[in-house]
């Protein structure tokens, strides 16, 4: 019996001290501690602890993190430290903790060291050679190949390196970056600093800047650099991740993926250790393609032009949407600058001018014209002998005449013909005035839908990449083929290609704008954002039209007012209404106004200057005054004249009768182009409602979708679906107040109005006068 209890006792025993978890503490050496760094290092501990799961209880003692700020003596003190507390695994980041740590050739416990794999300073190859519980994490980074893209992109003449100060202390920084320099055709200089305030006084030099250090810069540091480098339009690029791209430096080869697998490779490794099955010494290095990242917004304000061959494998930060401009404009401000500004109405306006012009010519007829004529005659002497005085052999003379219409049927046809033909012109500029208008406004909407369409293809962009890293993860861990990572890539570069598109086309709608504006075509301008009952919109109310147009009741008598409007405002019906007095007209002067007699008024007076030489005198019977003058009356009736008049006749009333079917045309047009933009609206305003709940419920299915993907539960083509869904699902919502504004300028244009150009008291009539119109217009 007390054999059998001994044995429980040590069954008992056993599984306390065998099944219980081993507990084991993990210190951190970092270079430099920051708020960024101190984030990662969470991300790292959690990575870690997941990895390792219940295999054993991790802790990560705060007293245990330890920084070197840059100093190799206090690196090796820290190291030290750690081996002589009671740390269990040592995990060491950083350049000096790397250099220091790899070149000692005893490690008394397992140490993990990760950081950059410099291809130009070699820390990793020591690393190979170093003595048991050594593990060496790196993944790579070249110098080299960051500065030939800083090249290909700004071809700098010289490049500023910016790089921490203590770093300088143990590395032979300046000699590798001149050697780089040389082969690449551009000087550098580098520029230590200690804080930021350390680097505005050393650019005035330099053209171009690689940031070859700053890891430790927090976010707001890295957006002040940035913001100092545009401010003096310095393109720049980054040896850190996309994390500085997306704070506003130019450019990265190098994403945040790298950090996560090598915090992977971390975990793993404290796994093997933990378990006892971690080799002796390991060197791991982690292979990361370079893919380039730019900042498009940092790009536009320096004004640095992207190559076109970039574009498919670059990736693209920000948002393309946001517009660096000098002018930036409302619906409102687009409509006056066009009224005063367009070339083409600017060139009609000319031509009611001209007009005008035509009109006072034809009142000049009944001006009179007077003509003076002065001249001198030599006649034959044999001649001038026998004149009599009449025609002596040299003489000068001169006259004043004068002609004055009295009545001319004629004259009273045309000026009245040219009086309705000025009005006709003004009435075509007015129409052309509303055509350039609604052409304003559609290219203002045009970008505006433009614009969002970039931020929405910008946002499918990003879309695809989190797809691409779900792909990613799922094919590490064997729950996806490479083809989805495959597919994805090339949805990537179908994705950057269509953001491109969508940058380029909204330019081209800046350049319809500024060409509609008489702006130079190269200005930058943007356009600001238009929202129902908000800006120029607020007191214009545009909300209320649609309730008119979505109530039965008040729909068919509205339209009917609008009509109405619409046949009173339209130019085009008030030009034809002109053309058609100028047929009138001339009907009247080819009919019984050919009867009427044409007066005139002649007079003329007349002064001899000079006689001389043979035939000077008057015979003794004959006395011929030297000045004279005479007075005329002339009347004339036509009677027949070639049968023009009959015939002109008739092409008065072919006209009149042409000038008839185009007023009913037009007549006939606004009303179905009235009816059409009410029907539109009507569209349109139920557009608004169901695409936003379209768009909710593809955001609800994509969520799901991309989930379930990530579990391995659908494939690939349905979450493709699921997210081009969501895509189409965006532009819809996104634009569907756009477009019933659009439609309710091109209503306005129909109209013959717009209600953005006119003042409050013209818009209370024009509701009085839908009331009004309602009243005696009731069933």
């Amino acid at each position: 019996m007390r054999l059998y209890f001994t044995l429980i006792i040590g069954v008992f025993a056993f599984c306390l001290t065998f099944g219980q978890n081993k507990e084991y503490k993990i210190g951190l050496l970092l270079d430099k501690s920051t708020s960024e760094t101190d984030s990662l290092l969470t991300d790292l501990e959690k990575e870690i602890k997941a990895v390792v799961g219940e295999d054993a209880n991790l802790y990560f003692p705060d007293n245990y993190r330890l920084n070197n700020n840059f100093n190799a003596t206090l690196a090796f003190t820290n190291y030290q430290n750690l081996i002589e507390s009671d740390v269990d695994i040592i995990i060491a980041f950083g350049l000096v903790n790397n250099l220091v740590i790899s070149k000692l050739g005893k490690h008394d416990k397992p140490t993990i060291i990760f950081g950059n794999s410099n291809l130009e300073l070699s820390l990793d190859e020591n690393a190979e050679q170093n003595s048991a519980n050594l593990f060496t994490i790196t993944f790579p980074l070249s110098y080299e190949e960051d500065l030939v893209t800083l090249k290909d992109l700004a071809n700098p003449k010289k490049v500023g390196v910016l790089i921490e100060t203590a770093l300088l202390e143990n590395f032979q920084i300046p000699e590798l970056f001149e050697n780089l320099g040389d082969r690449l055709g551009f000087e550098t200089e580098v520029i230590p600093f200690e804080n930021l305030s350390d680097i505005p006084s050393k650019l005035e030099t330099i053209d171009a800047v690689y940031l070859a250090g700053g890891f430790y810069l927090n976010q707001e540091e890295v957006k002040q650099l940035a913001e100092i480098l545009i401010n003096q339009k310095i393109p720049s690029i980054t040896a850190n991740t996309i994390a500085n791209v997306e704070n506003g430096i130019l450019a990265s080869n190098h994403d945040q993926s790298e950090i996560y697998q090598s915090f992977r490779k971390i975990a793993l490794t404290v796994e093997a250790i933990v378990n006892g099955e971690a080799e002796i010494s390991q060197v791991t290095k982690i292979e990361a393609k370079s893919r380039l990242s730019i900042n498009y917004n940092t790009a536009r304000k320096i004004g640095l032009p992207l190559k076109y061959s970039l574009i498919a494998t670059t990736s693209f930060i920000g948002k393309p949407e946001e517009i660096e401009s000098e002018n930036t404009y409302s619906l409102l401000d687009i409509l006056k600058q066009v009224i005063d500004e367009n070339l083409i109405l600017k060139t009609i306006e000319k031509d009611v001018e001209l007009a005008e012009k035509d009109f006072k010519i034809a009142q000049s007829d009944y001006l009179p014209n007077v003509l003076a004529n002065a001249g001198a005659t030599y006649v034959d002497p044999q001649l001038a002998k026998v004149s009599n005085g009449q025609n002596p052999e040299v003489s000068g003379t001169g006259n004043i005449s004068l002609d004055q219409n009295i009545f001319s049927e004629a004259i009273n046809a045309n000026i009245s013909i040219q009086r309705s033909l000025q009005s006709a012109q003004k009435e075509n500029f007015n129409a052309e005035t509303l055509n350039t208008v609604f052409d304003a406004a559609t290219a203002y909407f045009t970008a505006l839908i433009l614009k969002t369409n970039l931020s929405i293809q910008n946002q499918n962009l990003e879309l695809t990449k989190s797809n691409l890293r779900i792909a990613e993860e799922n094919y590490q861990a064997g729950q996806a083929g490479k083809s989805d990572v495959l597919r994805f890539r090339s949805e990537m570069a179908q994705n950057t290609q269509q953001v491109v598109e969508a940058i380029n086309q909204l330019e081209q709608s800046f350049f319809t704008l500024n060409q509609l504006l008489n702006n130079p075509i190269n200005l930058k301008i943007d356009v600001q954002e238009a929202e129902l009952k908000q800006g120029v919109f607020e007191n214009y109310n545009y909300d209320q039209l649609g309730q008119f147009l979505d109530n039965p009741t008040l729909k068919n008598s509205f339209v009917k007012f609008l009509i109405s409007e619409a046949k009173a405002n339209a130019p085009e019906l008030k030009s034809i209404a002109y053309n058609l007095e100028v047929a009138e007209r001339s009907k009247r002067l080819f009919g019984a106004g050919r009867f009427l007699p044409n007066i005139g008024l002649r007079g003329q007076y007349s002064q001899e200057f000079f006689r001389s030489g043979e035939g000077t005198q008057f015979p003794p019977t004959l006395a011929f005054p030297d000045n004279f003058y005479t007075v005329g009356l002339n009347i004339s009736i036509p009677i027949f004249n070639q049968n023009k008049q009959n015939l002109n006749q008739q092409i008065a009333i072919v006209q009149t009768e042409q000038l008839e079917f185009s007023r009913e045309n037009i007549e006939l047009l606004l009303e179905k182009n009235i009816n059409d933009a009410v029907l539109e609206l009507i569209n349109q305003i139920s557009n608004i409602k169901i695409s936003k709940v379209f768009e909710e419920t593809a955001r609800e299915a994509l969520d799901l979708t991309q989930t379930s993907y990530a579990n391995g539960a659908v494939n690939i083509v349905q979450l493709l679906d699921a997210q081009n869904n969501f895509l189409i699902a965006q532009q819809a919502s996104a634009n569907a107040t756009y477009n019933y504004l659009q439609r309710a300028i091109q209503l306005e244009r129909a109209l013959g109005v717009f209600f953005l150009l006119q003042n409050e008291t013209e818009r209370e009539a024009f509701v009085e006068r839908f009331l009004e119109f309602t009243k005696d217009n009731q069933d």
